[in-house]
């Protein structure tokens, strides 16, 4: 096998070894708390810090606060999150856990979206952009760069498209 064979099974089964991890994880979230991922993400950061601006939830999560509106729906819809505007600005609404969303973040597992964003927050910048075009090259060969970007494991999308890199051919 030449160098660049091995090198193309080595990215195709890493590739294979993220997606097996994401459904495994995603599917053992569903199965023990009835929630997606991303919605125990949410639970799971109201945990630590609560509670915080729908705006501040947002940044936390890399998601658009638009984004966030159907994901605290439907945690709303669970009696998992209550939601309170702001005495001194009525736009703000602030989120916070109710005591439901406490006892079920006791008994819940990690989340895999979790497990990435501290993992990529915690690389070198230098480490972090060789990733990112790694990523994009891969997403220019698939031809998905005009695809919506899938909340993972939820029918969620993320709303508007982040800042554009070049990618080099």
């Amino acid at each position: 096998m030449s160098y660049k064979q091995a090198e193309v099974s080595e990215i195709i089964d890493n590739i294979r070894r993220i997606f097996q991890v994401i459904t495994e994880k995603s599917n053992r979230v569903a199965h023990e708390t009835g929630l997606t991922g991303p919605q125990l993400w949410v639970v799971k950061i109201l945990e630590e810090t609560s509670p915080l601006k729908v705006s501040d939830l947002a940044h936390r999560m890399y998601l658009h606060p638009a984004t966030m509106v159907g994901l605290l729906d439907r945690l709303e819809g669970k009696n998992l999150v209550i939601r309170t505007r702001s005495e001194t600005d009525r736009r703000v609404v602030y989120i916070d856990l109710t005591e439901h969303g406490r006892e079920l973040v006791r008994k819940s597992p990690e989340v895999v979206q979790s497990l990435l964003v501290k993992g990529l927050e915690a690389l070198a910048e230098q480490k972090l952009g060789n990733i990112s075009t790694g990523l994009e090259q891969v997403v220019k060969i698939l031809g998905a760069q005009s695809t919506s970007p899938q909340l993972i494991m939820s029918p969620e999308i993320n709303m508007p498209k982040r800042r554009k890199r070049k990618v080099a051919s």
